[in-house]
């Protein structure tokens, strides 16, 4: 693995760090869930082979320190973190992007506010349930996860998150049985001391963020949908389904589920570089 080089941006609220491989032109990869820049270390050195890649810790996790540690999160200050990092990298050129799961929901965002700076967008299964028809069963879920986590702590809360994202009936853990790469095995630690700030922060901020619809729609030239082809009739991957039917889009497979990118990394490397030279 080359070392990437790293560099801090200075932001509104907070502080970013960011990490630069490979050249040509700009893939910036927005993380999601607690994970931060290096849950793109099984797939970074891959891309680095054609493109600029740069990922970086959304504010508030890992090395990104938010000045106010209580600060309310919003999307829209996500998808500017990440614009702000496009002007910084690629200031003359749109770029491409890649997120998953909340960052792809930053990252929709970023496309429906900035569509002149995103050459190309894919948004791996961002839990869009506003868009569901029933998105208030998913509100009420989100509702109880806050609830769990002020009157018995963190995981009883992850426990109850983890049970609303499945499908109905589905009593197993998704993709328990997937031995993870030793790469991600050594990032769970960090991703440990992410989880309260994702769930208490992050979760109910992104969970209940409702796209624009009709701007993604005159955008989905630019828009590439993608899900798990592990993980359907699972929430996350629900909503991009309907997304993709409420716009007109194509929605496109991905290996493995929610977390392909971590399970399968080299087959879910090749998939995002095709979807980006298509």
């Amino acid at each position: 693995m080359t070392d990437p080089t790293t560099g801090s941006l200075r932001v509104h609220g907070a502080t970013l760090h960011y990490e630069v491989r490979g050249q040509g032109p700009l893939l910036l990869l927005i993380p999601g869930g607690a994970g931060g820049a290096a849950s793109f270390d099984g797939i970074a050195d891959y891309l680095a082979a054609e493109y600029t890649v740069a990922t970086y810790d959304p504010r508030g996790m890992s090395q990104s320190a938010l000045d106010d540690p209580e600060a309310e999160q919003r999307v829209s200050e996500h998808a500017d973190d990440a614009f702000q990092i496009l002007e910084l990298l690629s200031p003359a050129e749109p770029a491409r992007v890649f997120g998953t799961s909340s960052g792809a929901i930053a990252a929709l965002h970023l496309l429906t506010t900035h569509p002149e700076r995103v050459e190309r967008l894919l948004a791996h299964e961002p839990p869009v349930v506003e868009v569901l028809p029933d998105a208030a069963e998913h509100r009420a879920l989100i509702a109880r996860v806050q609830e769990t986590l002020r009157a018995q702590g963190l995981m009883p809360a992850i426990a109850e998150f983890a049970a609303g994202l499945k499908k109905d009936g589905d009593t197993t853990e998704p993709e328990a049985e997937v031995k993870l790469p030793p790469q991600a095995a050594a990032r769970a630690e960090q991703t440990m001391a992410n989880l309260p700030y994702f769930v208490g922060r992050i979760v109910p901020s992104f969970m209940s963020y409702a796209p624009d619809l009709h701007r993604l729609e005159a955008l989905s030239e630019q828009l590439v949908l993608a899900c798990g082809q592990d993980s359907s009739g699972e929430l996350p991957n629900r909503s991009v389904a309907f997304l993709a039917e409420r716009i007109g889009t194509q929605l496109h497979r991905f290996p493995g589920g929610h977390t392909g990118l971590t399970t399968h990394p080299a087959e879910f490397g090749e998939l995002l570089r095709k979807a980006f030279r298509a």
